[in-house]
C-alpha cells in the first residue's frame, strides 16, 4: 500500500540527502511500513499536481556503505521488499538498528484498495523457495529484528499462509536469536489460515486496520472492519504481542479515532501506529487534510490512555520502520514471556469467521 508527496525544489540538492529535491516524489506504503523515493516525470500517469504539502511532511534520501553493503545482500536473495527497490528514507534509520522489511507471496495484490498503490494484476503462483532466501538474507545482513508481510492473495486457498509460516519457521532456525515481526493480510477470515501464522510462533504479529469502521465501504471495500479485529483476537488469543495501525486524513473524526481504539484494545493490540494518509495518484482517494503535529500527539497520548503499551503517532509513522520505545517493549516482553510470564492481561476470546 503506497502513497507519494511531490517534494518542493531545493536548492542544495547536489550536497544533501535531503528528499527535497525538484521532481522527486515521497511514496509512503502502509503495507511495508515505510517510504520509497521514485522520480516521475511530470506527463507520468502517475504522477500527482499537487498541491503544497505542509513543512512537516519532509524525508531523507538514505545513504552509505552499510546501505550498499544490505542492498547488494537482497538482491542476491531475489527477495521483494521496498528497502531495495525504492529508496526508502527510514532505510538508513531501520537498518542501522538491524530492523528491515521484506515482502512474500510475489508484488501482485488480488485486492483494489482505493488508497493503495500496490499492483493488482491477476496473480498467480508463488515461489516455494521464497522462506529459505529470505531466511539466509537475514542471517546474512546481520539483522537484530525482521518484518515479514505480503500483498494479499485471495487468489489461493489458504492466502498463502502456508508460506507465511514456513518463512517464519525458515528465519528462526537461520538466525536464532532474531526477533521477528509478522505483518499479514486478513486472509479472507479464514481462521485456520491466521492461526498457521499465530503457530509458527512470531514475536509481534501485526495486522493493520487501516482506517475506522465508517469508512470501509469507502476505502477498503473488499475488507471487513470485524473481520480485522478477528484477526488480531486470534494472534492475541495465540500469546503473542499484537500490533495494528492506521491511516488519518482520509475524513475520519476524532471519535472515530477514538472508538477504533477502543475495539482494537479489546481485540488484544497492544501496540499502535498512526500515520497521514498520502495520496498515491489521481486514481486514488484525495487526502481530505494533513493532520497536524500537534493532533498527532494527542492521539498518542488517547492511545495510551486507552490502553495501548506503544502508541507511535505521527505525520510520517509508519507500521514497520525501527521505533526504539517498541523495540524496548518487545525485548522486555519477550524476556519475560520466556520466564514464563502473562504477555497481556486484557482477555479476548477469537471469533472464526
Amino acid at each position: 500500500m503506497k502513497s507519494e508527496i511531490r517534494m518542493p525544489e531545493h536548492a542544495g540538492a547536489g550536497k544533501t540527502n535531503d528528499a527535497r529535491l525538484s521532481g522527486f516524489v515521497l511514496r509512503h506504503s502502509l503495507v511495508l511500513g515505510c517510504f520509497v523515493i521514485r522520480h516521475l516525470r511530470p506527463e507520468s500517469d502517475d504522477f500527482v499536481n499537487t498541491d503544497a504539502k505542509p513543512p512537516w511532511i519532509r524525508a531523507r534520501i538514505p545513504a552509505g556503505p552499510d546501505v550498499e553493503r544490505l542492498k547488494r545482500i537482497i538482491e542476491r536473495g531475489r527477495l521483494h521488499t521496498v528497502c531495495k527497490e525504492a529508496l526508502c528514507p527510514n532505510l538508513g534509520r531501520c537498518w542501522a538498528q538491524g530492523r528491515a522489511t521484506v515482502m512474500i507471496l510475489g508484488g501482485a495484490c488480488s485486492r483494489n484498495c482505493l488508497f493503495c498503490n500496490v499492483a493488482s494484476p491477476q496473480a498467480s503462483g508463488y515461489d516455494e523457495d521464497e522462506p529459505r532466501r529470505v531466511a539466509e538474507a537475514a542471517r546474512e545482513m546481520g539483522l537484530k529484528d525482521i518484518v515479514i508481510t505480503s500483498v494479499t492473495r485471495d487468489d489461493l486457498p489458504d492466502g498463502g499462509a502456508a508460506l507465511w509460516a514456513e518463512t517464519v519457521r525458515a528465519v528462526r532456525e537461520a538466525a536464532p536469536g532474531i526477533a521477528v515481526e509478522v505483518l499479514v493480510p486478513d486472509f479472507g477470515g479464514n481462521p485456520a489460515a491466521v492461526d498457521a501464522v499465530v503457530a509458527s510462533r512470531p514475536d509481534v504479529f501485526g495486522h493493520n486496520l487501516e482506517t475506522v469502521k465508517d469508512l470501509y465501504a469507502r476505502v477498503r471495500p473488499r475488507a471487513d472492519y470485524r473481520r480485522s479485529l478477528n484477526v488480531l483476537a486470534r494472534g492475541h488469543a495465540g500469546g503473542l504481542i499484537v500490533k495494528t495501525g492506521i491511516m488519518v486524513g482520509l475524513g475520519e473524526s476524532e471519535e472515530q479515532v477514538r472508538g477504533l481504539m477502543a475495539d482494537a484494545r479489546e481485540a488484544g493490540a497492544g501496540i499502535l501506529t498512526i500515520g497521514q494518509y498520502l495520496r498515491p495518484s489521481r486514481r486514488h482517494l484525495p487526502v481530505d487534510r494533513y493532520v497536524t503535529p500537534e493532533e498527532f500527539e494527542a492521539y498518542r497520548q488517547a492511545g495510551l490512555a486507552a490502553g495501548f503499551d506503544i502508541v507511535v503517532s505521527g505525520p510520517l509513522v509508519r507500521s514497520s520502520y525501527y521505533s526504539p520505545e517498541q523495540a524496548e517493549f518487545v525485548a522486555g516482553r519477550l524476556k519475560k514471556r520466556r520466564r514464563g510470564g502473562s504477555l497481556d492481561a486484557a482477555a479476548s476470546r477469537p471469533r472464526d469467521g
